[in-house]
């Protein structure tokens, strides 16, 4: 089956994912222009940011982006359109009493990201937005650093709740093709009830092409960002996905203005993309943060001298 013919879902999550880069500093107009320019592209759906609450996990400096409100959400989105409106929250950082119901929101869906160890709590907050009328999701993010029976069991236990969709999260863009494959086998034969998603980084430049392969493999929940915007090396990039989904209601020709006017300029002050130190850490199948450190620093190009100290084995000395 070819990937024009299969029924699937893109999800945009620039303003979120992109957040962590500039900590979520964008204009209201930057936030509504791009809305605008992925609904006559056909995206399904744009994630705006986190709905976490700012009165258990405060970020300093950040921009509205990671705490969303109602009143931003209405006032940036004005008249929506058939792309729906999605937010992320975090085990741990969201209180629940805080999420309104879904008729008097603007947003449809609301994802719930969680370490394997947490999947029962996720489970329980998503739960809660199920019974408030949203769309769930659940993320389970870091699954290269799984235990086999620990994922097998929490995919069970995920394949009798009320979670709409189950997430591959590559974390530390570490996973090839073969991998997507093995995980989203494993991902159908335990939650065959689920729909399937897929979340990419593009550490070792795999982002896109792991996505086609979880195409190809029936995954039908698409993540990706407008020219890659995200963490350290980023997301698959949304223009390149929406040219490949030769549905009808998918055009790549809306993004390029915005890709023009908004994402070169930011490009030019935040740094976003494929490095080698990300590739390094993609290689190790380790947490980007040590490449975003170095790429903060001084000796951000000593790519070497960052490769030693990461596969280096520190002596034991005896007490």
């Amino acid at each position: 089956m070819s990937i024009k013919q299969r029924d699937v879902k893109v999800l945009d999550c620039t303003i979120r994912d992109g957040g962590l880069v500039n900590n979520w500093d964008f204009s209201q107009a930057f936030v509504r222009t791009l809305y605008q320019a992925l609904s006559r592209s056909g995206v399904d759906y744009m994630e705006l940011g986190y709905k976490n609450s700012p009165k258990l996990h405060h970020l300093p400096n950040a921009g509205p982006w990671a705490y969303l409100t109602e009143d931003l959400i209405r006032e940036t989105i004005g008249e929506k359109t058939n792309t729906k409106l999605s937010a992320l929250v975090d085990i741990g950082r969201v209180d629940d009493r805080d999420i309104v119901h879904r008729s008097e929101s603007y947003l449809d869906l609301i994802r719930v990201a969680c370490y394997l160890k947490d999947v029962d709590k996720g489970i329980d907050l998503a739960s809660k937005f199920h019974a408030l009328g949203y769309e769930t999701t659940l993320n389970i993010m870091a699954v290269s650093h799984a235990k086999e029976n620990d994922l097998n069991e929490a995919l069970e236990v995920l394949n009798e709740s009320p979670v709409d969709v189950v997430y591959v999260v590559d974390s530390f863009g570490s996973l090839l093709q073969r991998d997507i494959e093995y995980l989203v086998a494993k991902f159908q034969k335990f939650a065959p009830k689920k729909a399937l998603g897929i979340h990419t980084h593009n550490n070792m430049q795999m982002a896109f092409a792991n996505t086609l392969t979880a195409i190809e493999q029936g995954v039908t929940f698409l993540d990706a960002s407008v020219f890659g915007m995200g963490r350290a090396a980023g997301n698959c990039p949304t223009e390149l996905l929406v040219s490949q989904l030769h549905g009808t209601r998918y055009d790549v020709r809306p993004l390029l203005e915005p890709l023009e006017k908004l994402f070169i300029p930011m490009r030019e002050k935040v740094e976003w993309g494929y490095t080698i130190p990300y590739a390094i850490t993609g290689m190790l199948d380790e947490h980007p943060r040590t490449a975003m450190a170095l790429r903060a620093s001084a000796d951000k190009d000593k790519y070497l001298d960052f490769y030693e100290k990461l596969t280096t084995v520190e002596p034991h000395t005896a007490p």
